[in-house]
């Protein structure tokens, strides 16, 4: 199999994985507390290291390591957050409910001005779950209000233009694509930089070789050593001047000629 077939079946494989690993943690964020994500998600910043730095053939496969964990991060991240809106969306009940109290929101900072609303239904019971949340003004004590409540009372309740998971699947898909860019751009890039180190190899083997050339070729009748330039295909003639000049030859009269006067 060619290297580049092989690199282009491991970036493959790689995707194949990042892939693999959104879908994962985004089934285990709904069961595992961070307890168990955390250390798996190092090991898998860890593994994607090793991967990706001998995809890349060099040190950048580490920057592009970390990229791809944090785009799957945040897709992970806007994974969760569509599943509770899908989840409501299925389920949700609507309903018409009036706003009973309000409160800045605990878990937020006050400059962003978040705020809790108790929720009630007409009958005067309250609406099971988490209260309603929205910014400062959106709605006021006494203000009737539709909403997607959830029956079992686990999910926030939402209004429907805010329950909508199109936004955030559109995010998880933008996210995910951005991860698989990052291994195909390693991919491109380890290519690069082989066919690089490998024709810095060759031009540095053709030069050896012109160097002991020079050095062990016997001169003609007029004093010149003659090279043949197809035998150094990667070497320019100005290159050639300059290694004959190290040993002590000089070019002959004839421009781009490969013949030089001991």
């Amino acid at each position: 199999m060619s290297r580049g077939r092989h690199r282009i079946l491991s970036a493959i494989g790689i995707g194949c994985y990042a892939l693999a690993a959104i879908v994962g943690f985004f089934l285990l964020a709904g069961h595992h507390g961070s307890g168990l994500l955390v250390p798996l998600w190092i090991a898998h910043g860890v593994l994607l290291a090793v991967l990706l730095t001998k995809l890349a053939a060099d040190e950048t496969g580490l920057s592009a390591a970390l990229v791809v964990v944090g785009a799957s991060l945040v897709a992970v991240y806007f994974a969760d957050l569509a599943r509770d809106d899908l989840t409501l969306e299925r389920r949700g009940e609507r309903i018409t409910a009036t706003v009973v109290r309000e409160w800045l929101a605990p878990d937020q900072g006050r400059e962003v001005h978040t705020y809790d609303y108790a929720l009630a239904r007409r009958d005067g019971t309250r609406v099971r779950g988490p209260a309603l949340q929205a910014r400062s003004g959106t709605f006021a004590v006494g203000q009737t209000v539709t909403v997607l409540a959830d029956p079992e009372g686990v999910l926030r309740p939402r209004t429907p233009g805010d329950a909508d998971a199109t936004g955030t699947v559109l995010g998880v898909g933008a996210f995910a694509l951005l991860a698989l860019g990052i291994v195909a751009a390693t991919a491109r890039r380890g290519a690069i930089v082989v066919r690089q180190r490998e024709e810095g190899a060759r031009l540095a083997e053709q030069e050896h070789t012109l160097r002991e050339a020079l050095r062990t070729a016997s001169a003609d009748v007029h004093g010149f050593v003659e090279v043949h330039p197809g035998h150094y295909p990667d070497v320019s003639h100005r290159r050639a001047a300059g290694i004959a000049g190290e040993l002590g030859l000089q070019p002959a009269d004839e421009p781009g000629s490969w013949r030089f006067r001991r």
